[in-house]
């Protein structure tokens, strides 16, 4: 049996050391091999001479330009074996495409780092649920504290509590943590057992060869964000479930690579839903989509309002408000 592990990384050495590391110290069955690629999107900060110098076990795919999430999954895919349509290969230090996958790949962010017995967790109940193709994890911030990594599909009211939070009103967090925000109850995650759900976080998702094999790759239309959506969305039409494993744990150090764009990176964000409900008009049809809209139109208003208060209360430069309002207006255009 073999398992690939995926990692695209950005600017993220320290972290990706560290996840790396968890990696090797991973249990595994006997007879279970583990390849590691990591796909470097042109980082500047040393990542890709750290893991050449540390890591020799890790085959390293150099990329000349950034190709995202999706686009560094798919060149990965794709030279592990499968059938994917790869970025172009031109602008790659690459090796050849393998003729045969391996039996299962785990895609995980350079930021989360693998409990030791988390791919024995993952493992085995992808034996015990053979309609499995994608299995996450149990996810902690890097202070200990729970993070939600399963999710169902969005709703009108998760985009409103985007926009309005609601912060500081009795029963807030309690709203957030609940279905109208699209997440599971607590008690499931503190049981031992799998429980199916809509999708799980792109920080770790465990997926069978056979169901990448049957739908594809991630859609590269998607640069990043919501990728990890549609493919569990296109997964479970073709017939396969989604689980997310209480058992398998992994820290993620959440949005390290994002969190140095962050306004680039909320653009794509809503660019990337926008695409999601009109690439899925049946599931979200032509009057839900025009009720998005109006909602992202009065929820940047009302951001913006807000932007505007905080620069006149000197909490943030003109510059800073400048790029946020940019956004706001951005993402009413999509």
């Amino acid at each position: 049996m073999e398992i690939a592990v995926v990692i695209i990384n950005y600017n993220t050495r320290e972290l990706l050391r560290r996840s790396l590391s968890s990696l090797i110290r991973a249990q595994r069955p006997p007879g279970c091999n583990l390849t590691i690629i990591v796909v470097d999107n042109a980082s500047h900060d040393g990542s890709d001479e750290m893991v050449t110098r540390e890591f020799p076990q890790v085959t390293l795919v150099a990329s000349f330009t950034n190709l995202g999430f999706t686009g560094g999954n798919n060149l990965a895919l794709y030279l592990l074996g499968f059938r994917v349509t790869p970025p172009t290969l031109a602008s790659h230090l690459a090796p050849a495409p393998r003729s045969t996958p391996p039996d299962f790949v785990l895609l995980l962010n350079p930021d989360a780092e693998v409990a030791e017995d988390a791919i024995t967790e993952w493992l085995g109940w992808m034996e015990r649920l053979p309609s499995a193709g994608i299995c996450g994890a149990h996810l902690r911030y890097g202070d200990g504290s729970f993070q939600h990594g399963a999710f169902q599909f969005p709703s009108l009211a998760q985009v409103t509590l985007d926009f309005f939070p609601l912060v500081g009103l009795p029963g807030t967090q309690r709203l957030r943590d609940s279905r109208w925000n699209g997440r599971y109850p607590m008690v499931k995650w503190q049981g031992n057992a799998p429980f199916p759900v809509d999708f799980v976080l792109g920080a770790a998702m465990f997926v069978r060869a056979a169901a990448i094999n049957d739908i594809g790759g991630l859609d590269d239309g998607y640069f990043m964000y919501c990728e990890e959506m549609d493919w569990a969305l296109r997964m479970q039409e073709a017939g396969w479930r989604v689980y997310a494993i209480p058992t398998a744990h992994v820290t993620h150090h959440e949005g390290q690579s994002s969190r140095q764009v962050r306004w680039d990176a909320y653009e794509r964000l809503w660019r990337s839903r926008f695409r999601f409900y009109r690439k899925h008009a049946q599931r979200y049809p032509a009057p839900y989509r025009l009720a998005l809209r109006l909602l992202v139109r009065l929820g940047a208003a009302w951001r913006s309002r807000q932007a505007r208060q905080r620069f006149a209360t000197g909490a943030a430069t003109g510059k800073e408000i400048a790029r946020e309002l940019e956004a706001y207006a951005a993402i009413t255009r999509f």
